[in-house]
Formats: C-alpha cells, structure tokens, sequence
C-alpha cells in the first residue's frame, strides 16, 4: 500500500477479518494506539524507526528479518463509567497503582495528583501484555487488570475484566458487535473508588484468580469480599440497572442533574414547554463527545438553570421538570 501510494513514513493498515480473508478499511498516517501490540510481538521499536524515517536514515531492518513471535493485548484504559454507557468520567487521581511483572507494559504520563479533564481526550494510558500465546495473554492481562487500582474516577477496566472472562471471548468467538449483542453489563459497579468493604461484612464470592510464579499460569480459587474494585457483583437480585449514555440522572421530584462534569453546548428546550419522557433536552459536551441528556419523565419545564457555554459538575441541577 505504501509503496502503491508513494507513502514514505511510519503507517497504520486497519482491516477487518471474516471467514479467512482480510478486507482493506483505510490508512492512517501516523502510528495508532495500537502500535505497542506490533512492537511486543515483533521486538521492534516503532517510534524510534519513525525518526530514522524523518531524519533520512533507511530501516535498521529488513522485510524478511520481522518475525513475529507469541501474541499480545491491549486494554485502553479511559475514564469512563461502564456502569452507565461509558459515560466520560474526569476527575482527579486520589491513588494510583500501576501493575507490573513479566509481558506487562504500561504507556501513560497520568500520575497521583493528576486530573483527567474534562476537556480532552479520556485516555488515562495503554495497558499491554505479551505471553507466547493468546489465552497466557488473555490470563495475564486479568492478572494485570486485577492488579490495577486507581481512585477518584471511573475506569474502562471492569468492562474489560468482564470481557476478558467470557467463554466467548477465552474461545476466540466474538466479534466486532460481540459487546452490543452479547455481554452483559448490568452486573457492574459504578464506584469510582478501590476502597475495602467495612469490617464485618460477610458477603463473599469465589472467584478463579489466575497468579503467575516464574512465567507460569494457576488457576487459584479464592474467596473475597465483593469490593467494588472487582467490577462485578455476585449478588444477581441486586445488580444495578446501567443508565442510557443519553440520560440524565434523576434527583427526584422531576429534577435532572449533570450526568458527568462538562460543557452545556446546546439548549433544546425551554420553560413552560411540554416534554415526553426520553425526548432531548439539552447537550452536554465533555471530553471531546456530546451526549443528549434526555426527560426520564413526562411533564413541563418548570425551571431552566443552565445556559449554553456555562460548564457543570456531576450533580449539578439543569432542568426540574413538575
């Protein structure tokens, strides 16, 4: 493709696979996210064959001398709450732990103290590990993912323990429309915290926690607390119903508040007007993406206490509806 288009510099190809055959989608001129899986299964240092590239030195390498070796993943870890559509979470970082061990990578600039804005893009930073073959690699980044903590605001990584552990996933049979059509995400918390339950508290559940001693995989099966850093609650009659990414949260009495802290962009209605529940009332941007607050009831705009441009925090009261 480079050489068809006269393209000198480092490039992205993404193409989708179905049914044995590869199917061309587009190509990036930069290096993408994902770059760091192709520098671990191919020892290559990419960003540093890009300067070469730039400052006119050939490759240090040739095509026949990239081999590809074992088999990688990589989890995006973004600020987001996969307990209610993966609505944008900013917010600072009271507490901060990093996993590490053998095949684990870690590419971020995010430290203790730091705030994720509201303004920019929410990836906290890459996590990748490496293993000489795909399910060792899917084990190791539980093992990773379990290790990692972070405290004071909500994080892609239940979602993606909970992919990870999916037979459907272990077995190499999802898809590109695998997590709309089939995973189950009610069963997830939304704290945003890594704190212990409190003394005295006996609920607990088993759990196949997989540990690694000199490179080597077990199984162990252990009981824990269900603390929310796991994701997931055992207890089935409770799980917590995941809100639309549209909506807004109810205070009670009709009252909406901010979802999440962001940017009012637009207005959709106005005081005295009639409203349905689901209709959009306004659009709040934050992190770089705009979501429809929506009526989670029928009524009339009794009071309006947002304009467009003024920024809010999560709970901060937009619209009370009577």
């Amino acid at each position: 493709v480079a050489k068809a288009t006269g393209y000198v510099n480092a490039g992205t190809i993404e193409m989708l696979y179905q049914d044995g055959e590869f199917y061309f989608l587009e190509m990036n001129t930069r290096l993408q996210v994902e770059h760091c899986v192709t520098e671990l299964v191919t020892s290559l240092d990419l960003v540093a064959e890009q300067i070469r590239i730039a400052s006119g030195l050939p490759l240090s390498f040739t095509q026949d001398e990239i081999v590809r070796t074992g088999h990688a993943i990589e989890c995006r870890i973004n600020a987001e709450n996969s307990a209610k559509g993966f609505l944008p979470s900013p917010g600072t970082i009271h507490d901060l732990h990093i996993p590490s061990g053998p095949g684990v990578r870690w590419d971020g600039g995010y430290e203790r103290g730091d705030t994720v804005s509201q303004y920019y893009d929410n990836l906290v930073g890459k996590l990748i590990v490496w293993a000489p073959d795909r399910d060792r690699a899917r084990l190791r980044m539980l093992r990773a993912l379990s290790e990692f903590e972070i405290d004071g605001l909500h994080t892609t990584i239940p979602a993606q323990k909970l992919v990870l552990e999916h037979p459907e996933f272990a077995a190499n049979q999802h898809s590109t429309r695998w997590l709309e059509e089939k995973a189950d995400l009610s069963g997830l918390t939304s704290s945003a915290g890594s704190s212990a339950p409190a003394d005295g508290d006996s609920s607990l559940m088993a759990r196949d926690v997989p540990v690694e001693v000199d490179g080597r995989l077990f199984a162990v099966k252990v009981w824990l607390p269900e603390a929310p850093i796991a994701g997931v609650s055992a207890k089935k009659s409770s799980k917590p119903k995941p809100a639309a990414a549209g909506s807004g949260g109810a205070g009670g009495n009709g009252t909406i508040t901010a979802p999440m802290q962001g940017t009012i962009v637009k207005v959709l209605v106005e005081v005295g007007q009639e409203v349905a529940a689901g209709d959009s009332l306004l659009v709040l941007e934050a992190m770089k993406m705009e979501n429809h607050i929506n009526a989670e009831q029928s009524g009339k705009i009794k009071e309006l206490r947002v304009e467009t441009g003024k920024t809010v925090s999560a709970g901060d009261i937009l619209i009370i509806i009577e």
